[in-house]
């Protein structure tokens, strides 16, 4: 028994430095694993990033290509306006309040002329509906001929001259805008008087001022207000209104259509 102590002790304490070695060898295979992993890792995204430097010098190459030939742009034939239609006829009714009937009956002669001799429309007007109906026809050329003659005669109808509304045929950046005194601000009975006359003035004198500055044609029926013009000079005129509306003077106003007057023979 007594030989056989060193043994025993021998192994029992070897055993332990085994163990510590087992443990340093296991910290040393995962820390070179980690060291592995994070190499291959940065390989990776130096891969990727020399990938991209590639494409991008691809995306150069190919832009320098596409800049030096020559572009071929695709071009389209026009349509002819017999394709547009359809074989179809397009129609066109604008109501006529009684109040205008008779203006209608006398000017019939100078909205019928422009509408059939230029535009190549036909028109009539129907007793039983009381509408000014516009047709199309086989001789009409212009697509947007019927969409003119609509808003000439919707134009006469709200209470234009003829010659104003003519302006609607011949020229193409001219516009109509309808608007109430009450979508500016709620009036009633002597208050929307008082405002519907600070727009008119003395003999209509605040009216044609704003119409001669902004170079627009304004037509006052009862609350309703109509501007023919282009879109900034409807915009210059229906803020000096607005402002007429809520309360400004008119002597005010005529100081702001000074400058604007001026201002716009400064630009010419």
């Amino acid at each position: 028994m007594c030989d056989d102590l060193p043994e025993l002790i021998d192994v029992s304490v070897k055993q332990p430095e085994n163990e510590q070695k087992d443990e340093f060898m296991m910290a040393g295979s995962k820390r070179k694993n980690r060291q592995k992993a994070k190499g291959d890792a940065e390989m990776m995204v130096e891969d990727a990033t020399f990938e991209d430097e590639d494409d991008a010098v691809n995306e150069d190459d190919d832009m320098q290509i596409d800049k030096n030939d020559p572009v071929q742009r695709i071009s389209f034939p026009p349509v002819a306006p017999e394709k547009l239609k359809d074989g179809k006829f397009e129609i066109r009714k604008i109501h006529v309040p009684p109040n205008r009937f008779n203006p209608l009956k006398d000017s019939w002669m100078k909205i019928y002329t422009p509408v059939v001799e230029y535009l190549k429309l036909q028109i009539r007007f129907n007793l039983k509906s009381r509408n000014v109906e516009i047709k199309t026809c086989e001789e009409t050329t212009e697509i947007s001929s019927i969409q003119k003659a609509a808003d000439f005669v919707r134009a006469f109808v709200l209470g234009f001259e003829v010659e104003d509304a003519l302006a609607l045929v011949r020229l193409d950046d001219l516009f109509l805008e309808s608007f109430e005194v009450i979508d500016v601000r709620r009036l009633k009975g002597d208050h929307l008087s008082r405002a519907i006359g600070r727009i008119a003035g003395k003999g209509g004198k605040t009216k044609f001022t704003i119409e001669n500055t902004t170079k627009t044609r304004i037509v006052l029926a009862n609350s309703k207000i109509h501007i023919l013009g282009s879109f900034k000079n409807i915009a210059l005129a229906r803020r000096a209104i607005c402002n007429l509306i809520l309360g400004s003077p008119p002597s005010k106003i005529y100081g702001n259509l000074r400058n604007i007057a001026s201002r716009a023979l400064e630009s010419f």
